[in-house]
């Protein structure tokens, strides 16, 4: 934990995740994947959660100069795993389109939290949306794009692809300057106030849960809109 951060940034990061693994469970549901299927997202958040957490709360991940990069045990394992659930275990259709399309809202109490971290030290403003990080945007536009993105229930794929691709640009931007941003010997970015935030728990489940999982229901619904089904 990080000291003398008031416990609403902690509890904030916390409702986000849970918010975000429940919408991806729910896009399951609406998708009607199998049990199976289900079953083994549901798993496989609890234990990405259980293992992040205590990863990060040992600091395991404060050790940025080790080789090989601790960080890539956070954000490459995830987006793997929920990769090949999306494009293994769920059904093809657009059931779980508005689902997916709704869960981007996270996004604006992601970037809440990361605003208050930089008011407390943790990270560069670059990374907050007074910096250069506008992707609360994806998030407040979220609702917008489930309602205006569907007509008599059908996908309007044109205005939905368009948003997911401009919402995918704005997801890589700060994800670039975070990695960017971490004080190894790769920085280019934030030397006066590094970022260190993401790095405890519980706002590791930022890069480890919530990043794989937007950027997965990013392409789960690219894929919907873009291939046809059989």
């Amino acid at each position: 934990m990080i000291e003398d951060l008031p416990i609403l940034w902690p509890l904030l990061i916390s409702a986000s995740t849970i918010f975000c693994a429940v919408m991806l469970l729910w896009a399951a549901i609406r998708a009607n994947a199998t049990i199976k299927a289900i079953g083994f997202l549901t798993a496989l958040s609890f234990v990405v959660l259980a293992v992040q957490g205590f990863l990060g709360s040992s600091g395991f991940y404060l050790e940025v100069g080790a080789v090989p990069a601790r960080l890539l045990g956070a954000a490459p394992p995830s987006i793997l795993l929920l990769l090949f659930v999306v494009f293994v275990m769920m059904p093809r259709g657009a059931d779980a389109l508005r689902t997916l399309t709704l869960l981007h809202t996270v996004r604006i109490p992601v970037e809440i939290v990361l605003w208050g971290l930089f008011i407390y030290g943790q990270v560069p403003q670059l990374m907050t949306f007074e910096g250069v990080n506008p992707d609360i945007l994806s998030g407040l536009t979220a609702p917008l794009a489930a309602w205006l993105g569907f007509k008599d229930g059908e996908p309007r794929k044109v205005f939905l692809i368009v948003w997911n691709l401009a919402a995918l640009l704005l997801l890589f931007n700060i994800v670039t300057r975070a990695i960017l941003s971490v004080p190894t010997p790769f920085q280019q970015f934030g030397f006066e106030q590094p970022n260190v935030g993401v790095l405890y728990f519980p706002f590791i489940w930022l890069p480890a849960f919530i990043v794989p999982a937007v950027f997965a229901a990013h392409l789960w619904s690219l894929r919907e809109l873009l291939l046809p089904t059989d």
